[in-house]
């Protein structure tokens, strides 16, 4: 009869099988390798043992496992495993976190002191290669941040010289030597053989042990044993820079293992660092396209001033495509324009730049703001069915004391009158530029003496905290309640003005770019304009001098006469040479005299050389050589001829 063994009797054999199969791999296992660390956990604040029990220790037996040395060794490895890859991979994240070039390294310090090393120190190249950049001689490395744990007894000398570290550290208040701030890799040496590599080595390897002096230079006191790694950095293409891990004393050393969790270290902070160099030079291109392409300074025309402002988005956004310009047409006139290219790229502010110029062309043909619009719809679906952007055209006439304004889906401007009152104008809102299909509107609008016309773009008053038509009126009552400061008889400085209405902002309403365009409208008054319609005849350029000469005479300018009466001659008799309708003539007085003479034909005049043989020719010498300034620009109709005398 066969006997069968009892539940009990059956699980005796069972319970002792994982013993029997951990046994020998125990036994194959290198001698101490359950005493050492994983990852060290923080370092104590102090070195000896009385104090605190040391780091990463191999625990005791766990509670009911009394006998059962070899598994919980293998449970200790297997947690220090796991501690492991869960420290790589949380200082993975941190060292992605970092946007530019110092958020990203003091990630990697952050990560690694204390949980990996007691000190750090980063070295990178300098000056950085960017992409596919060639480096410059010689190979130099630059200290850029050093991060080290303090302990608490650092400055008592406790304890046998040999046993503490003399970490080479840039500490003001520790009073230790600072490691070398610059480094030139010498080709061929043994710090150039290390980077070449790539991969982390101890520092008591027979190459590191000439490598790390040379690195952190001459006199510098290296850790004896696994307490110190060097690992290089390298990016894409090349090495960038170098790390070096270091341990004290009062923890064990670094192991086999820790040469892997230097090399994620390093790996993920190469490769953050070279795309922030290549972030950083993109958006710096774009910055720099985008300010080249906005005017340097506004100029100065007769009856009106100008002020601008002109405000990237924050550094989380890249550069945008919005533009100002300020154009002085013919007739003492300007053009007022304030456009926003769509998107956040260097592609909108390459487009930006041809819009902008696009527009100078066109408002030097003295076109209406409708037909200016027109144009540059017509470009914008040419760069592409993609490309459109908000644009606001307005021209200025100070002797009519009007404006004309053209509008393509940007924010209406606010008019700011002299007692006070802001105004929102009422323009035909118009479809974006590079829509197609689409006509455009003009208004025309009184513009008084004293008033302040505000142009903008959309970053100025919407942000994801409110909506556009919300910021437009608490701009309207932000110029409404500064010039009340003011009183009702002045209206307030315009830079002034314009930094005001910049401090509406708050911390969250930097989403875009924000252009800004203030023009104060002075005019010119009526009894300082004279303007005459002369036939195309051979009588006009003697009649034109006796009405200069009148003109001159009833503004107490009689000692500009000769010269005024001479050049007006010399532009009139070219203007009726080719003529066939009346010629205009105006002169305006404000602080310079300023001439005008306007005909039909569209032919620009040329200066050139007389020979003494020519019988004319030399009309435009002598405005050249007299006039303070003189031009000429075609219109529509015809072309302006005009030049400028300083008064008295």
């Amino acid at each position: 009869m066969t006997e069968h063994p009892t539940s009990h009797e059956g699980r005796q054999p069972l319970a002792a099988r994982p013993q029997e199969r951990a046994r020998p791999r125990q036994q194959e296992a290198p001698p101490g390798a359950a005493a050492t660390a994983a990852i060290p956990g923080p370092s104590p604040a102090v070195p000896n043992a009385a104090k605190g029990p040391v780091p990463n220790a191999v625990p005791g037996p766990l509670p009911g496992t009394e006998g059962a040395g070899p598994v919980a060794d293998t449970q200790t490895v297997s947690r220090r495993e796991g501690d492991r890859l869960r420290f790589v991979g949380a200082a993975t994240r941190r060292i992605a976190r970092g946007i530019d070039l110092d958020e990203i390294v003091l990630g990697l310090c952050r990560a690694s002191v204390p949980t990996f090393s007691d000190a750090i120190l980063v070295y990178l190249r300098d000056p950085l290669p960017v992409g596919d950049e060639r480096p410059v001689n010689p190979f130099v490395l630059r200290l850029r941040r050093t991060d080290r744990l303090r302990l608490a007894d650092e400055e008592s000398e406790s304890g046998p010289e040999g046993e503490r570290l003399r970490l080479p550290v840039t500490d003001p208040q520790a009073g230790l030597l600072p490691a070398a701030d610059l480094c030139e890799v010498q080709a061929g040496g043994a710090l150039a053989e290390v980077l070449r590599g790539v991969r982390p080595v101890f520092g008591d390897s027979a190459a590191a042990r000439v490598a790390l002096p040379e690195l952190l230079g001459a006199g510098r006191t290296v850790p004896t044993g696994h307490r110190a790694i060097l690992a290089p950095l390298r990016g894409r293409r090349r090495v960038i820079g170098a790390a070096v891990f270091l341990r004290g004393t009062d923890r064990p050393p670094f192991e086999a293992n820790d040469l892997l969790v230097a090399a994620q270290l390093a790996t993920h902070t190469a490769l953050g660092i070279d795309k922030a160099v290549l972030y950083g030079r993109e958006a710096y291109i774009a910055d720099e396209l985008q300010r080249t392409m906005l005017p340097d300074s506004l100029p100065q025309p007769t009856g009106v001033r100008l002020a601008s402002r002109y405000l990237p988005a924050a550094e989380t956004a890249r550069v945008g495509g919005d533009w100002y310009d300020a154009i002085p047409l013919p007739g003492s006139r300007v053009a007022l324009v304030v456009g926003d290219v769509m998107g956040h790229s260097m592609t909108s502010a390459a487009i930006m730049g041809q819009l902008r110029t696009t527009a100078q062309t066109l408002a030097g043909l003295d076109l209406p703001p409708q037909e200016v619009l027109h144009h540059l719809d017509e470009q914008a679906q040419r760069l592409g069915s993609d490309r459109m952007a908000t644009c606001l055209y307005a021209v200025y006439d100070p002797v009519a004391h009007r404006i004309t304004i053209a509008n393509a889906g940007h924010p209406p401007p606010v008019l700011l009158h002299l007692g006070g009152r802001a105004e929102v104008l009422r323009v035909p809102p118009g479809a974006p530029i590079g829509v197609g299909g689409v006509d455009f509107e003009a208004v025309e609008l009184d513009a008084p003496a004293g008033a302040t016309l505000l142009l903008y773009t959309d970053g100025l008053v919407e942000s994801r905290m409110r909506d556009v038509w919300t910021g437009i009126e608490i701009l309207r009552e932000r110029l409404a309640a500064t010039a009340q400061l003011t009183g009702p008889d002045h209206s307030p400085p315009l830079e002034a003005l314009c930094d005001d209405v910049l401090d509406m902002l708050g911390p969250g309403d930097r989403d875009d770019d924000i252009a800004l365009l203030a023009a104060r409208f002075d005019g010119i008054a009526p009894s300082d304009v004279a303007y005459w319609f002369l036939e195309p005849e051979d009588a006009a350029p003697g009649r034109a001098r006796r009405l200069a000469r009148r003109a001159l005479s009833r503004w107490g300018l009689d000692d500009l006469s000769d010269e005024v009466e001479l050049l007006v001659s010399e532009v009139v008799t070219n203007a009726v040479r080719y003529a066939e309708r009346p010629v205009t003539l105006r002169l305006l007085r404000t602080d310079i005299l300023r001439c005008e003479v306007g005909d039909d034909s569209p032919q620009l005049p040329r200066q050139r050389r007389a020979r003494e043989t020519d019988e004319g020719g030399r009309g435009l010498f002598l405005v050249n050589r007299l006039a303070r300034r003189w031009g000429a620009t075609r219109l529509s109709t015809g072309k302006v001829v005009w030049f400028e005398m300083a008064t008295p």
